[in-house]
């Protein structure tokens, strides 16, 4: 039984949003996160509690513009403050595909190859098709950013982080070898995806209506991070810190999304990168009110609700979570609650909608 979805008049505020979660203002009302949410599970949310039309993204402009407006509709009638959608250059990457199994699913899945790359020498890097930024297509997020309900804003952000596209491009088992035997290899890559998204950061902000710049760039597992902290350090973090300066330097907060275990990367992320926010957890790893204990005077905390319990178990299990994050980090503030990472194809949409719902009741 939902009490309070579908947000029949939806009333966002972004400004309020980000004020609280910078902790300028303490509004108290329940705020509302996501980083993705698949089609998979939009979908039938949509159509059935929506009682909209369902159309794909196609190749056409009037297709296109009806699944942005459906986009749209979606996060201003979950109650969200916002819109978050991304985009990103066009870096040629060694990919592999399987049928996607979650239930009613009719696409594939597809994982990085991680024994093999697009780079793995001197003569695959000057061979290597690097994009061109002015030639990115914006469309969609211009679409969206001139269609917003009054007090909605846009969260957007490169698809893609440095780490992601140098261990994708390189392969997470090439770079690893290369980091000790081409380094000078490695830091050419990183240094050129740097570039690149600096200038492609340069496009996005300057969309109207961006409230907050919100990346992904997932550098842990579930014991450390991927390559080692200071190889982190040396090719990855000064590039976001330079992406947040400019954010910054916009009035707009950092807010990072990255999985796994970066505890070791966490005061740097925060000292000298500067991110205004965290995002993804595991509680395997750390719980997200764990996590809001040791950090939350200094940054907001973004979602926390285990994919465990998303995926895997009941309505009831998902707001008998909700709840008990809303008690514990709403009542300490500077914190939203969501997924604590994203909501893919496999988490049924009455365990989302009972997330949603569950923290739209929520009383302080």
């Amino acid at each position: 039984m939902l009490r309070h979805l579908p947000v029949q008049n939806p009333r966002p505020d972004a400004a309020s949003f980000i004020a609280d979660l910078l902790g300028e203002s303490n509004s108290g009302r329940p705020l509302l996160v996501e980083y993705i949410v698949d089609e998979m599970v939009m979908r039938p949310v949509v159509a059935e509690l929506l009682g909209r039309t369902w159309v794909p993204y196609g190749a056409d402009a009037e297709t296109q513009r009806l699944w942005l407006d459906n986009v749209i509709a979606f996060w201003a009638h979950m109650g969200y403050d916002f819109v978050r959608l991304e985009r990103g250059l066009g870096f040629p990457e060694r990919k592999l595909h399987a049928a996607d199994t979650a239930p009613g699913a009719t696409g594939q899945r597809g994982w990085a190859d991680e024994h093999q790359g697009t780079i793995g020498s001197w003569d695959d890097f000057e061979r290597y098709p690097w994009p061109t930024v002015s030639d990115a297509d914006l469309s969609a997020l211009e679409y969206v950013a001139a269609h917003l309900p009054d007090g909605m804003g846009l969260i957007t952000s490169h698809a893609g982080g440095v780490f992601e596209h140098l261990s994708w491009i390189m392969s997470l088992e090439g770079l690893s070898f290369a980091l000790y035997e081409q380094p000078d290899l490695v830091a050419a890559v990183a240094q050129r995806l740097g570039e690149l998204m600096t200038d492609y950061y340069r496009r996005l902000l300057d969309l109207p209506n961006v409230v907050a710049i919100f990346p992904g760039d997932d550098m842990g597992f579930r014991s450390a991070t991927l390559i080692a902290p200071d190889a982190l350090r040396r090719h990855v973090l000064p590039w976001h810190r330079r992406f947040a300066e400019m954010a910054h330097a916009r009035g707009l907060p950092y807010f990072l999304h990255s999985c796994g275990n970066v505890a070791a990367l966490m005061e740097d992320l925060i000292t000298d990168v500067r991110i205004d926010g965290k995002h993804s957890f595991e509680d395997a790893i750390m719980p997200a009110e764990r996590f809001h204990a040791l950090y939350g005077d200094r940054i907001a905390v973004l979602g926390g609700v285990d994919l465990n319990i998303l995926g895997g178990g009941t309505p009831q299990d998902v707001r008998r979570r909700t709840r008990e994050l809303l008690r514990i980090c709403g009542a300490r503030g500077r914190f939203a609650v969501g997924s604590g990472n994203s909501i893919p194809s496999y988490v049924p949409p009455a365990n989302y909608l009972a997330m949603i719902d569950e923290a739209l009741d929520h009383r302080p």
